[in-house]
């Protein structure tokens, strides 16, 4: 492939979503370089190659007012979070959240996973949420004194519960 900007081989490749459109650019090193793509610091591409790019303030943005913050348990700071592109600690999440879900607002379409799921997590995810839903019930029959209730629902929790054995 050639590059978008010169006639050199590109060896860079980047796909952006902008505006809910797939953007694909094709750069070969020099280029690649010279528009701050291999530093993780300048990493707004939206403006300074595809052009109709993400405005500052709506996810990628150039700089942010949280830039100095630092986390108190590892002592990393967002500037350095920005040049290695991942952070210090568990702790750095809640540091440095609100601008973590401004960046990944402007990178997605939101900060929730809308999309394919590995095959079989749709139904263990049903199966939880019913196991809590009659844990709720359950807790709510006992706080009655509608025994008879939770026993059925203790039962029907158990069930659940147990493995399914496939013989093969």
């Amino acid at each position: 492939m050639q590059c978008d900007f010169c006639d050199s081989k590109a060896t860079v490749f980047l796909t952006q979503l902008v505006e809910g459109e797939m953007k694909k650019m094709c750069l070969c090193e020099k280029c690649a370089q010279e528009k701050g793509v291999t530093d993780p610091a300048g990493f707004a591409l939206g403006d300074s190659l595809i052009g109709e790019g993400v405005p500052v303030g709506e996810g990628v943005v150039a700089g942010g007012a949280d830039d100095g913050a630092t986390c108190p348990v590892c002592g990393f700071t967002f500037k350095k979070f920005q040049q290695v592109g991942r952070l210090g600690c568990s702790e750095c999440y809640e540091t440095f959240g609100d601008e973590i879900s401004r960046r990944l607002k402007g990178m997605h379409k939101g900060t929730s996973h809308i999309g394919r799921v590995p095959e079989g997590l749709v139904e263990e995810h049903a199966r939880q949420q019913r196991l809590d839903q009659l844990r709720s019930r359950l807790d709510e029959a006992i706080a009655g004194e509608n025994y008879e209730e939770a026993a059925g629902l203790r039962d029907e929790i158990q069930e659940l519960e147990t493995p399914v054995v496939v013989e093969t």
